[in-house]
Order: structure tokens, then sequence, then C-alpha cells
């Protein structure tokens, strides 16, 4: 049977599965893996609708975040990162740091991967005095190999990407971007 003729139709079951439908399932994964990008940015337009209280909606945040990264020349996954760090409110804003890695994870290094998931604690530098929390939890990280990357992304990006009149590039200016990093998964 040839790969186009394995019907992935009859899986019910993984443990009752075919190499050949396998393949087609791969194939097929592997055709549309474009739509990846056009729902990361279905997500970063959703975030236009939040400001929770900021005086930028969540979407100018991104955009002002990876419009200063860019322009201290961070490399393209950082740049990528930057636009989709804040992604995660999309759904829930107390876990949103995880949800945001999460979901770049299989496109980014892992010290790109590690800045954003834990961007959060490092972030309670500038504010978590305000509800009563430790503001030194960025510390236990210091020895890990990522924390340069993500005290610059929090502290020169992140915390200062707030300003209705910073320079912010559109995201039509991230979209290739977006499309060119998320064009093939890593495993």
């Amino acid at each position: 049977m040839a790969i186009t003729d394995a019907n992935p139709d009859s899986f019910t079951r993984m443990d009752e599965s075919t190499e050949q439908q396998w393949q087609v399932i791969g194939e097929r994964t592997r055709a549309n893996q474009g739509r990846v990008a056009d729902r990361l940015l279905m997500l970063l337009e959703s975030l236009a609708d939040i400001s929770d209280g900021f005086i930028t909606d969540q979407l100018t945040h991104c955009l002002q975040t990876a419009t200063m990264a860019e322009k201290a020349g961070a490399d393209p996954e950082m740049v990528f990162a930057s636009l989709m760090h804040d992604v995660g409110k999309a759904i829930s804003v107390p876990n949103h740091g995880a949800i945001s890695a999460e979901m770049i994870k299989p496109y980014v290094r892992d010290d790109v991967y590690r800045t954003i998931l834990n961007h959060q604690d490092f972030q309670g530098r500038h504010y978590y005095q305000h509800f009563g929390a430790p503001t030194d939890l960025r510390d236990q990280f210091r020895d890990e190999s990522w924390f340069a990357l993500c005290e610059q992304f929090t502290d020169d990006w992140d915390q200062q990407a707030f300003d209705p009149q910073a320079e912010t590039f559109p995201l039509e200016h991230f979209e290739p971007l977006i499309r060119e990093i998320t064009a093939q998964a890593r495993f």
C-alpha cells in the first residue's frame, strides 16, 4: 500500500495504528505546519482586547517588547520570543509565562524557552513589593546559563514596554519572522 493510500480515517487507537497511518499523519501535519503561525497571529491579535489596568493593551505591550529586542540586536528567536512572551494571557494571566513558553518551545532553543518560562519571577523585582511578595525570586536562577538573557529580556525590554508613545513596530512587521520560525518544529 502506498503511503498516500493508507487510510488515517481507520485510525481509532494508537495501540492498533500502523506505520503507514503514521506516515500519512506525519505528511499531513507537515503540510499544515503553516497553521501554527496563523493561530499564533490570531492569539496575538486577541491581546488587543486585554489591558487589565495597563495603559496599553497586551498586543501593544508584546509588539513594543519585540520592537525593543529587535532594535537592541537580539537574534531572531529572541525577537520572536519577545513578541510571544505574553500570548498566554489570551488564556490565563496567572500562568501565562508557562503557557507562552510551551507554545514556542518547539521553535526556539532552550535558553530562549527558559527565559519565557521564568520571566515572571524575574519581573517580580520590579513590582512584587506592591503585593507583599518577595522581589528576589530571580536569584534562585542565578547559576543558570540563561540567567543573563532572562535578565536582559525582563529589565531592558519587557518591563519598559507599556508606553503608548513608544516606537512600536506593527504586527505585520513580525509576521514573516513568525512564519519563518514556526515553519518547522524541533523535536
